[in-house]
């Protein structure tokens, strides 16, 4: 496929701040793949926290590398290109991917890396297989190094773990993993969503507006081994330690400089009450993983709201406006 020339419908943003209104529509060049990547014609994309964020300028001066930027770093396609060196894949297959911290997503093509794309079975859709590079491998890492077996049955340990804002994108995936895993789950969100978390395997559902929730109380006494805490809104330390067993470990997904603070005072200190500060780099190896298990039916993907790329803004801004349930997907199929 001959790149250079061709061009391609793509969102965009050019500088820090603006939010929505500040994505552009705009006609780019289709990216050429370099070696050791694939050019992937994009069907689905979806949108995390990180996109908007780094948009605000949280990471400011470092990211985005440079202006103007084209957002979303979680691809689901079909491989239309190979870069030179490439061999484990070919033209025509259905593959995600995770291209950070370059993005393109919200594009008609974009590339990513090989060795950071894993096929995609015909059993999942594009839609699913986006929601997964960020959002589901999160999830697994943080539960890895929370020390929580993902197979009970296979000899590991059972454990009590709890999942904070369990409905959303990253927090519904560990609430599955670690519910099929054989682990007793609790999970906090807000009322409207506990028959939601309960269905996806959640056995205790605190609602996070209570008193009970407020303080991470499980309803039958039980002291966490993990804790996977993915609320955007911190808790404090005094919140975790009376709830945490012996040897308790909170895996931080949004830390801020309290939650550093604390992490390196418990290791002074050699507490066994531990806070983890997380920062994942998604692999080849946890994509394919959790792409088979939703194949098979061992994971869903939830998907709250679809948007074409003609009104990714939509998407955009819902995002930003918080307490989405599941995910939230752009797809870049044919428009009228």
């Amino acid at each position: 496929m001959a790149t250079s020339s061709r061009r391609m419908r793509a969102v965009q943003y050019d500088k820090y701040g603006g939010g929505a209104q500040g994505l552009k529509h705009v006609e780019v060049p289709i990216p050429t793949p370099k070696k050791g990547e694939v050019l992937i014609k994009m069907e689905a994309g979806s949108i995390n926290q990180v996109d908007w964020k780094f948009q605000k300028g949280v990471a400011r001066p470092f990211m985005p590398r440079k202006f103007p930027f084209i957002p979303v770093y979680d691809l689901a396609g079909e491989v239309v290109e190979l870069g030179s060196g490439v061999s484990s894949f070919k033209v025509g297959d259905k593959v995600i991917a995770i291209n950070f911290p370059d993005g393109g997503g919200l594009a008609e093509y974009a590339v990513a890396q090989a060795s950071r794309t894993a096929l995609r079975p015909p059993e999942v859709s594009a839609a699913e297989g986006a929601c997964l590079p960020i959002a589901a491998v999160t999830a697994l890492v943080a539960l890895r190094t929370a020390g929580v077996s993902l197979d009970v049955a296979g000899g590991g340990t059972k454990k009590n773990v709890l999942v904070t804002a369990a409905s959303g994108g990253v927090g519904h995936f560990a609430v599955q993993l670690a519910s099929v895993a054989g682990h007793r789950v609790t999970a906090t969100c807000g009322a409207r969503n506990a028959g939601f978390v309960g269905d996806l395997g959640a056995d205790e559902v605190l609602d996070y507006a209570t008193p009970e929730g407020a303080a991470l109380r499980s309803p039958s006494g039980r002291r966490y081994d993990a804790v996977v805490h993915c609320a955007a809104t911190g808790f404090p330390w005094s919140a975790f330690a009376p709830v945490l067993a012996d040897a308790g470990v909170v895996i931080d997904l949004t830390p801020g400089a309290a939650a550093f603070a604390t992490a390196l005072r418990r290791r002074v200190t050699f507490s066994r009450k531990r806070l983890v500060p997380l920062f994942v780099s998604p692999t080849k190896e946890d994509m394919e993983l959790l792409v088979a298990m939703v194949g098979e039916g061992k994971l869903r993907a939830v998907i709250e709201s679809r948007h074409p790329l003609s009104t990714a803004e939509e998407g955009w801004a819902k995002s930003m406006a918080g307490h989405v349930t599941g995910k939230i997907v752009v797809e870049m199929g044919d428009e009228q």
